[in-house]
C-alpha cells in the first residue's frame, strides 16, 4: 500500500501522478456525460418543429460549450488554478463579442428566420427595398435573385428587424390592371370588353371571381380597374397576357382606348 502511495505521489513536472490519473478518470467521465447529454439533446430537437439547420447549429453550440466545461473541470482536477484563465477567457470573449457584434446579430437573425419560417427557398419576397426569389438562407445572409437576374445578399439582421412582404406564401396573387376608356364608350361595353379579355387569358383563377370596376373619372377619360387572381408562379404571365388581350377586345366592342392629349382651340380675333 505504501508503495502505491509513493508511486501516486511521484510528480510529473509539478503535477502529482495521482492527480494525472484522477484527471484521466474525470475526462472519461466527462466524455460519457457529454455523449449522453448530446444524445438527449438531439432526441429533443428532433421532436421539435425547428428547422433542420437550426437543430444542427444548436447541437454544435451545446457540444462546444460542454467540451469547454469539461476542459475546465479536467484542468482544475490537476490542481491548476483556473481563476486567471477563466478571467482571461471572459475578457477575450467580451472582446470578440464586441468586435463581431454585427456578425452575431446576423446569426441571431438567421436563427429567427430559420425557426419562424417567414419565408422559404423559392418564395418571392420584398424587404429593405429589394424584391426577389429566395435562393439560399444561411446564418449570416439570405440570397435573393431579382427578376432582372441580380444576386442580392441581404443581412439577416435587417430582414429580422424590418417589414418583409412574402408574395407567394399564400399560393396565389391578385393581378390588378388599370385601363382607361373614352367618355363616349358606354360603361357596359367597356366592362364587357374587359371580361372578354379575362376569358381569353389563360391561368386566371375562377375563385375568387374576376371583377371590373369603374374607379375614376379623369380629365379626358374614365378609369376602370380589373381584378383577377392567379397562382403565385403564374402572376407575371397572367398580368402580361391580360394586357395584350385587352386591346383586341376593346376593338371588337368598339371601345376607344384613350391617352393623355391636349386640345388647342384657336379663336380668331376679329377686332
Amino acid at each position: 500500500m505504501s508503495d502505491l502511495t509513493s508511486i501516486l505521489n511521484q510528480s510529473i513536472g509539478k503535477v502529482a501522478l495521482g492527480d494525472v490519473l484522477a484527471a484521466i478518470v474525470t475526462l472519461l467521465l466527462c466524455l460519457v456525460v457529454i455523449r449522453a447529454v448530446l444524445k438527449l439533446t438531439r432526441k429533443l430537437l428532433s421532436r421539435s418543429r425547428l428547422d433542420d439547420r437550426v437543430q444542427k447549429y444548436l447541437a454544435s453550440g451545446i457540444k462546444l460549450v460542454l467540451y469547454v466545461i469539461a476542459a475546465i473541470i479536467v484542468i482544475s482536477s490537476l490542481g491548476i488554478d483556473m481563476t486567471s484563465l477563466v478571467a482571461l477567457l471572459s475578457v477575450a470573449s467580451l472582446g470578440v463579442t464586441l468586435a463581431a457584434e454585427d456578425v452575431l446579430a446576423n446569426v441571431a437573425g438567421g436563427l429567427v428566420i430559420l425557426s419562424a419560417h417567414p419565408f422559404t427557398i423559392g418564395d418571392y419576397i420584398e424587404a429593405s427595398g429589394t424584391a426577389g426569389t429566395v435562393e439560399e438562407i444561411t446564418l449570416n445572409y439570405t440570397k435573393l435573385v431579382t427578376p432582372d437576374g441580380h444576386l442580392v445578399m441581404l443581412p439577416n439582421k435587417s430582414l429580422a428587424d424590418s417589414q418583409m412582404t412574402n408574395y407567394t406564401a399564400l399560393g396565389r396573387r391578385r393581378v390588378t390592371q388599370v385601363i382607361t376608356a373614352s367618355y363616349d364608350a358606354p360603361t357596359e361595353a367597356v366592362k364587357a370588353a374587359c371580361y372578354q379579355a379575362l376569358e381569353r387569358t389563360e391561368k386566371v383563377l375562377a375563385d375568387p371571381a374576376p371583377a371590373v370596376y369603374l374607379t375614376n373619372y379623369g380629365e379626358s377619360s374614365i378609369e376602370y380597374t380589373i381584378y383577377c387572381w392567379a397562382a403565385a408562379a403564374d402572376f407575371l404571365s397572367v398580368k402580361f397576357a391580360l394586357g395584350e388581350n385587352l386591346r383586341p377586345a376593346f376593338a371588337e366592342h368598339g371601345v376607344e382606348m384613350t391617352y393623355d392629349h391636349l386640345n388647342v382651340h384657336i379663336v380668331e380675333n376679329k377686332g
